[in-house]
């Protein structure tokens, strides 16, 4: 599915086959998950492939990188760069693209003197799939962000989001939505969450939640289309009388959510708010962030 015999990675500099390289079975991100990484689209565009917000992705990664106690020698210019040539060599224009920063052999809990940078992309349709989502308040919880950065991408942070959503999905549901430890909504295991009601956008603040690249993209296409966007604490109890809702990521796009622990949402998806963004984040990526865009 990720590779095949002649897929070609990025790997601490050079080009290597991804069915030939090779990470140390003692390196600390392996046994500990002390490791950033970084999710990014690239799509088709008249013009070839376009990276979507490549700038935003990378500076998070060196940030995140940072809160690790490494410091990133490569630009988020020169990631850039590396990633469009990594679709010239794989000969991807959509494609998804998987920055990974992962720590050398070592066992104690400690950083380990040296790290390692591997970048792979491959074809990937939306994560959540297209049709709109039958969601679980999961009894799992957001890390607490005194234990964990928040606003960096850290490896080990989604082991809690992979219980989340097999949980979710052993239950017959499609997706998981996490609560923080105060018992507001928080997000989902890979997504950020927004709900609509009376014309307004809500979604949780920062703080517990991963400041997503795709999250502020809408945040901004939502006022710019004229909705005001609400940033507050709620509650699952907030969630009974929505009309819609939706999940925002860079693996998800803009997913929509058809119901919540079992309680449909008021309305249809392609009548919400959240589906005209949706409209207008695929025009604008596709089209490389004009800014004619028409609803349609």
């Amino acid at each position: 599915m990720y590779y095949d015999d002649e897929t070609l990675i990025y790997l601490d500099g050079n080009w290597v086959k991804a069915a030939e390289a090779k990470a140390d079975l003692f390196c600390q991100t392996l046994h500990y998950g002390l490791g950033a990484f970084e999710g990014i689209r690239s799509y088709a565009t008249p013009e070839g492939p376009h990276i979507f917000k490549a700038h935003e992705h990378f500076e998070r990664l060196i940030l995140s990188s940072k809160k690790i106690h490494v410091n990133l020698a490569l630009s988020s210019h020169e990631f850039t760069e590396i990633c469009y040539e990594l679709l010239s060599r794989n000969n991807l224009t959509n494609a998804y693209i998987r920055p990974l920063v992962y720590m050398g052999a070592n066992m104690a809990l400690t950083p380990s003197n040296t790290h390692h940078i591997m970048i792979a992309a491959w074809e990937w349709g939306k994560y959540l799939g297209s049709q709109p989502l039958d969601v679980e308040i999961s009894s799992y919880q957001r890390p607490n962000p005194k234990a964990f950065p928040m606003e960096a991408k850290i490896v080990g942070h989604y082991s809690n989001s992979i219980l989340a959503s097999t949980e979710a999905k052993a239950k017959g549901y499609d997706e998981a939505l996490l609560l923080d430890g105060q018992g507001f909504v928080a997000e989902g295991p890979g997504a950020n969450f927004f709900y609509e009601k009376n014309e307004v956008l809500y979604t949780p603040p920062l703080g517990n939640i991963l400041p997503g690249i795709t999250r502020a993209t809408i945040m901004e296409y939502a006022r710019e289309m004229g909705y005001r966007v609400v940033e507050k604490l709620f509650t699952p109890e907030d969630l009974t009388d929505i009309d819609s809702a939706f999940f925002t990521g860079t693996a998800t796009e803009v997913t929509g959510i058809r119901s919540i622990d079992g309680k449909a949402v008021k309305l249809d998806w392609e009548d919400s708010i959240g589906y005209s963004l949706f409209l207008m984040y695929r025009q604008r990526v596709i089209n490389k962030e004009i800014q004619d865009f028409t609803l349609v």
